[in-house]
């Protein structure tokens, strides 16, 4: 089944049931890629602060047993292979994983690491909660009003890797059928390079669909569809018409549009009702520093979400503190969503907090929720005491910076 690897032998599958539902044991094995640059150090300290929790939370009677896995540099140095078909085939098996940040050159050579993970495994959402922890130093005065949770689409938009070089044989195809079968005339240029947009009604209403129902399992007030319709009326707004379509047509019990909460209810939303807005892109990113806390869930497409959830992580206190989630109908990958930081590989300095988070959505996509909330309350208790890493040192007055390993230890302590 594997090339080089060896799967733990005290541990068991995570499976799905009937209608997804995970069926998960005491002992999940769950595939883990430390990732490169200071990917092994965050590693290690997230492990040891889930491995506490779990361990006090359960009495012993549960356990996670990780399942080393590779990709980028260091499965290079073991397959000569950025993304090795073990990595691929673990994951598969064992459901859900958690991942470190990953290198991926600019320009030319492979593609992204991150977007191939979600095309091969057909991880079409990009889930990131944004949320503020008391003391993390802000750029903003009320950064305590920002909780959201961005769905990003996660296959297609100009991420889909649909794209010929400029000058290439392909590239002059492409701009010769538009020219003369599509009559754009001087709207693209000869030395261009191309690229091509797709958005489907496929992939947005699973998109929108996963965002309504985390909105109702987790009770949140509003779905905000987040588009340049205006200008990419048949991608973009298309992504718009489609994501009030399929509310309407899957959730109308549950949900009601701002329109009709302006005409029908006098502007105060039905209680239960969860409200479907839309807004423009780039009206949004204002929105995010004026306006955060009428805002819940964030469904948008690929480049859309890409800038909107880092800008809202900046506002709480930059990526270190923001968590992420690649999910797809049936494999799960929790992420970091920062990048590798070379210049601090090995060091033992960086802020584990956005992979330590992602093991938090990990455990509660789990259902594991005891040892999920006292790891976020465990990292609050630790900022609160100012022994922290040193982004966040630096971010607050009379702060003790600390080393990696030395901030997990602080979590622990403070898990309540």
């Amino acid at each position: 089944m594997y090339d080089k690897l060896t799967p733990p032998a005290d541990g068991t599958p995570i499976t799905i049931g009937r209608g997804g539902k995970l069926h998960v044991p005491d002992r999940p094995v769950i595939p883990m890629i430390d990732g490169d640059g200071i990917g092994p150090d965050i590693s290690r300290a997230t492990r040891r602060v889930i491995d506490a929790a779990v361990e006090k939370y359960s009495g012993g009677a549960k356990k996670i047993v990780w399942f080393p896995v590779f990709a980028g540099e260091t499965a290079i140095a073991k397959y000569n292979d950025f993304l090795p078909k073990d990595t691929l085939t673990a994951i598969k098996t064992y459901i859900v994983a958690l991942k470190g940040p990953l290198t991926t050159p600019i320009g030319g050579g492979f593609r992204s690491l991150n977007v191939a993970l979600r095309q091969e495994l057909d991880l079409y959402a990009c889930v990131r909660p944004v949320r503020y922890f008391r003391g993390v130093g802000s750029p903003v005065k009320k950064p305590q009003l920002m909780d959201m949770v961005i769905y990003r689409e996660n296959t297609e938009d100009v991420y889909a890797g649909v794209e010929w070089e400029k000058g290439t044989p392909e590239a002059a195809k492409i701009i010769e059928f538009l020219k003369t079968h599509m009559g754009v005339g001087k709207k693209v240029r000869d030395d261009a390079g191309i690229g091509i947009k797709p958005i489907s009604e496929t992939g947005t209403k699973r998109l929108v669909r996963h965002a309504i129902r985390y909105a109702i399992k987790h009770k949140r007030r509003r779905v905000t569809l987040v588009h340049k319709g205006n200008i990419m009326k048949y991608t973009e707004g298309a992504f718009r018409l489609w994501g009030y379509e399929v509310a309407k047509d899957e959730f109308g019990e549950a949900v009601v549009t701002e329109e009709e909460v302006q005409k029908n209810f006098g502007g105060t939303p039905p209680k239960g009702k969860i409200v479907i807005n839309d807004r423009i892109a780039d009206s949004m990113f204002q929105q995010i520093l004026l306006r955060p806390d009428e805002y819940d869930i964030l469904a948008t497409p690929n480049l859309n979400g890409d800038y909107l959830s880092d800008a809202c992580a900046a506002t709480v206190g930059g990526l270190g503190m923001a968590p992420g989630a690649n999910m797809g109908d049936v494999f799960a990958v929790f992420e970091a969503t920062h990048g590798t930081a070379p210049k601090y590989a090995n060091l033992d300095k960086v802020n584990p907090g956005s992979l330590l988070l992602s093991g938090v959505m990990m455990l509660e996509y789990l259902g594991w929720l005891k040892p999920a909330k006292a790891i976020v309350k465990g990292l609050q208790g630790a900022i609160k005491s100012k022994r922290v890493t040193y982004d966040l040192a630096r971010q607050m007055k009379r702060a003790t910076e600390v080393k990696t390993s030395e901030f997990a230890e602080e979590i622990v302590r403070h898990l309540p």
